[in-house]
């Protein structure tokens, strides 16, 4: 008998893919002074359609605005990307300091949000262990 929900994993992977973003975007901002440094990006939404693809996942919307989703746990993995088509700096290097630390910024609210998500389940089981 499982007891975590199937949404224990997509939480786990919301996770792992904010934890790599942030690596990402740490490296970059590191780099930031490094000669012919280009910058990197996580191309979160490109494998979440691959693999909602890959499976044949649909689901029924309300609003042809609305993300597709399922009940099923679809498995993919984000991959880093080189961005190689600028450059910003004489030296050949491509990072902007204001575009890091804003996705970064935007990262720390999602790993907050997935976080807050997963200490909800967590509590929910807790109650019913407890019986309360």
């Amino acid at each position: 008998m499982n007891i975590f929900p199937q949404s224990f994993q997509s939480l786990e992977q919301a996770l792992s893919t904010a934890s790599l973003k942030q690596r990402v975007h740490s490296a970059n901002i590191a780099n930031v002074d490094t000669a012919n440094y280009k910058s990197k990006q996580v191309s979160f939404q490109t494998a979440l359609n691959n693999a909602l693809d890959s499976q044949g996942i649909s689901s029924f919307k309300t609003n042809a605005n609305h993300i597709p989703f399922s009940s099923e746990t679809a498995q993919f993995n984000p991959t880093i990307k080189v961005n190689n088509a600028t450059q910003f700096n004489p030296n050949g290097n491509n990072v902007d300091m204001d575009v890091e630390m804003a996705e970064l910024a935007k990262n720390q609210l999602w790993y907050n949000a997935v976080t807050e998500r997963v200490n909800g389940k967590f509590n929910s089981l807790r109650t019913v262990i407890d019986g309360r």
